[in-house]
């Protein structure tokens, strides 16, 4: 899962790895919307991309002897964060499954507000001016991206709701777990190595999905020779995009995250038109740029 703590001044090299995580980020769900249309279903999906990046990360800790030191509190919230994030990991890629690769990845990319939400809900926190006031421009923003009258589909508000409304639903729904799973995070294990995080993170998420595609009587593999091109791809691009960000940007002087990596749905728009056939209007792609661009201005203000 994607780190929380500030970022430090950018070299030319640092940016350009962001730039990759987030192109493969982005590269990933195309990948998966390939698989889905081929014959896979999400749980599968989810259990091949999360089981090969725990083990991906188990290799990290195993080589870089991470020491495994846990609290009673990382010991609680721990659980409680592979679980939250399970349900993301299923939601979002239901939600890619049903919509445009961008539009459910701008959906998700409300999470900043689910965030402050959420900090205030358990902890107690009020959010700061600049959340407050990013809010509304972002909200429009999504309204834009979405279409929400069905101006631009043609459809009507009604019939282009009871097409994307489920899609949206899962996104939101993505975002609004994947925001409690940061705050738990923050508060809970911030202290603890983000390889370890994120290891125990992943088999957790891994597990779950297994125990999804048990309920269901087994893996739905794919169809065709491309969707086994979309599950290696999603696999492959969500590991790789994992090992670098513990392993190559921490030698680059980035701590954790940064908001760069927030265009991640703009690439997504690229790749989706040029490999899927995917377009959208001209406003929804305004929309979508107000999202990315609110999102990164969040990320990268002064406190």
């Amino acid at each position: 899962m994607r780190a929380t703590t500030p970022t430090v001044a950018l070299t030319g090299t640092a940016f350009a790895t962001l730039l990759l995580i987030a192109f493969m980020m982005g590269a990933n769900h195309v990948a998966a919307r390939l698989a889905f249309d081929n014959g896979v279903d999400v749980a599968t999906a989810v259990a091949f991309r999360s089981g090969v990046t725990a083990l991906v990360v188990a290799v990290l800790l195993r080589v870089y002897r991470v020491p495994v030191r846990l609290s009673a509190r990382h010991r609680k919230a721990l659980p409680a964060m592979g679980l939250l994030v399970g349900v993301q990991s299923l939601c979002l890629y239901s939600a890619v499954a049903r919509l445009p690769v961008a539009l459910a990845l701008l959906a998700f990319n409300t999470y900043p507000l689910w965030t402050a939400l959420w900090a205030r809900l358990v902890y107690g926190h009020r959010p700061q001016p600049s959340m407050l006031r990013a809010m509304p421009v972002m909200l429009l923003g999504l309204a834009l991206a979405l279409d929400v009258l069905g101006a631009s589909s043609g459809l009507g508000a009604s019939g282009h709701w009871s097409a994307i409304g489920a899609g949206v639903a899962f996104a939101l729904t993505a975002a609004a777990t994947f925001g409690l799973a940061l705050v738990l995070t923050q508060h809970e294990a911030g202290d603890l190595d983000g390889r370890l995080r994120t290891f125990s993170t992943m088999a957790i998420v891994a597990v779950m999905a297994l125990a999804g595609v048990g309920v269901q009587g087994g893996f739905e593999l794919p169809t065709a020779p491309i969707g086994w091109w979309g599950l290696v791809g999603l696999t492959a691009l969500y590991g790789t995009a994992f090992t670098l960000m513990f392993t190559v940007l921490p030698r680059l002087g980035v701590v954790g995250n940064s908001a760069i990596m927030n265009v991640e749905p703009i690439f997504a728009l690229a790749l989706a038109w040029a490999i899927l056939g995917q377009a959208v209007a001209p406003v929804q792609v305004a929309g979508g740029l107000l999202v990315v661009a609110t999102v990164v201005w969040l990320g990268t203000r002064r406190p």
